[in-house]
């Protein structure tokens, strides 16, 4: 556990030196080459305070962002199968002495059921998500679970990439998670300070801080080739939490030369008899908040940034503009809530944590383009084997936009054509053209062609 050095991290915290302005301003000028920053400068960065130079912060952000992965959003929805946990985090609705939890374990036909909700809302990736049971989310049920949402075509509409956050692995059971065609494993260290780390797990396997640090490195061994790393914040000062993380990504990029495929940033956020998530011992209001996904833009460049639906639409807005890559959309924390949304009070007794942003992926896609951002239903890399290291080749060139850009315009067209409703369609079809337009003529012609296979009734229409 040599790489998170506590020490250092919190005499970066301390060290009065990176109050000076004059350094924040440079350190934000180095940021914009887009080569990413040292853990020094990213705590430069998480010291300023200066409104101006927080502005040159965010816009920098932005800048950063959009140099890579243009104005695009990725959008998913989670799919929770089983919230049985054998684990006591003192911060999540579904640790085992929650006894008021309503228990459920989706069966191989009810995810079926979930599948088709998500697919007709849209939806082309999920996030499977399952608690950690040795009983009930086993390595089997997990493979059957993928096996039965690949399955599903609906008119041509299909889930087409499945990212997996499960308890960390062994060697080779990362392996056998391997052969089941996943996209991203994601898997949160939650905390990166050890003492808090065992006050938020009194006891279950979870409590193994070590085992679960080194999952990437197993899952990555493995030759799973994506991995998305993430902290819960607001167990301890943010700022200890984005440095940790921030050395996570570093270690992971300096041994195998594949840094973090995702990044993910949740708030901690009222749970269930969740003791923790009452009252959250190191709260991080919004301010802070998103000076964080900033930082974590300019120091991991490459990375793609995930925000759930735990923040509220007006918070999202503003974070879109930070340095956020990946939306979750139309979400739901609890076993079959998509196809029993109506029953709200049965899926409060059974979800993980509360949302903020309660509006269905429709809605979300349509803010989005009113703010001026392509949302992107794309899953080509996945099928094109442009993953691990050939993605990161790709994203610290800059030039993964060149890819990302046509398809996410022609998943787009696909969601105009089989979800938009009339009223609607007209105005995202119009901010549809005005992006091609702003293609080089080459690219720009090469996505009038996908497009015209998509509006002749072609699906899954990629390069």
């Amino acid at each position: 556990m040599e790489f998170i050095n506590e020490e250092y991290i919190q005499s970066l915290i301390e060290d009065n030196a990176l109050l000076d302005e004059k350094l924040q301003i440079e350190v934000i000028e180095k940021a914009k080459e887009a080569k990413g920053l040292s853990l020094k400068d990213a705590a430069v960065l998480l010291n300023t305070t200066n409104p101006e130079i927080l502005e040159n912060l965010f816009s920098t952000a932005k800048e950063i962002k959009e140099r890579i992965y243009g104005n695009r959003l990725v959008l998913f929805a989670p799919l929770y199968i089983t919230n049985l946990c054998v684990n006591n985090c003192l911060y999540c609705a579904f640790r085992r002495d929650n006894r008021e939890l309503k228990r459920r374990t989706l069966t191989i036909d009810e995810i079926g059921e979930e599948t088709e909700f998500l697919i007709k809302q849209g939806h082309k990736r999920i996030l499977l998500v399952a608690g950690e049971h040795p009983k009930k989310s086993t390595l089997d049920y997990v493979g059957k679970a993928i096996e039965k949402i690949y399955s599903y075509d609906i008119n041509g509409n299909n889930i087409r990439r499945i990212n997996v956050n499960t308890a960390p692995l062994t060697l080779e059971d990362f392996k056998t998670l391997k052969s089941f065609q996943i996209g991203t494993y994601q898997c949160f260290q939650e905390t990166y300070h050890y003492q808090t780390y065992l006050k938020m797990h009194p006891d279950g396997p979870k409590r193994d801080f070590a085992w679960r640090l080194f999952a990437m490195d197993r899952a990555l061994q493995a030759d799973i080739d994506d991995v998305g790393i993430g902290a819960l914040f607001g167990l301890t000062d943010y700022r200890f939490e984005t440095l940790g993380l921030l050395s996570h990504a570093f270690n992971l990029d300096s041994r195998y030369g594949i840094g973090p495929h995702t990044i993910s940033v949740p708030r901690l956020e009222p749970a269930l008899n969740a003791p923790a998530a009452q009252k959250p011992p190191h709260a991080v209001n919004d301010k802070h908040f998103k000076k964080l996904v900033a930082v974590i833009r300019l120091a991991v460049p490459y990375t793609g940034i995930i925000l759930s639906t735990r923040e509220r639409a007006e918070l999202r807005r503003d974070l879109f503009s930070v340095g956020v890559s990946q939306i979750s959309a139309g979400s739901r924390t609890s076993p079959g809530a998509y196809k029993e949304s109506k029953d709200a009070m049965a899926e409060h007794q059974m979800e993980q944590f509360q949302l903020g942003d309660h509006r269905p992926l429709d809605e979300v896609v349509y803010d989005c383009c009113d703010l001026g951002y392509l949302p992107s239903f794309c899953t080509a890399c996945y099928r094109s084997h442009r993953t691990g290291d050939r993605f990161m080749e790709l994203a610290k060139s800059g030039n993964i936009g060149k890819i990302c850009a046509p398809n996410a315009l022609a998943t787009f067209q696909e969601y105009i054509n089989d979800f938009a409703d009339e009223e609607t369609k007209t105005k995202v079809q119009k901010f549809l053209a005005k992006e091609i337009e702003k293609l080089d003529e080459k690219t720009k012609n090469a996505v009038k062609k996908m497009i015209e296979k998509i509006n002749a009734g072609e699906h899954d229409v990629y390069f």
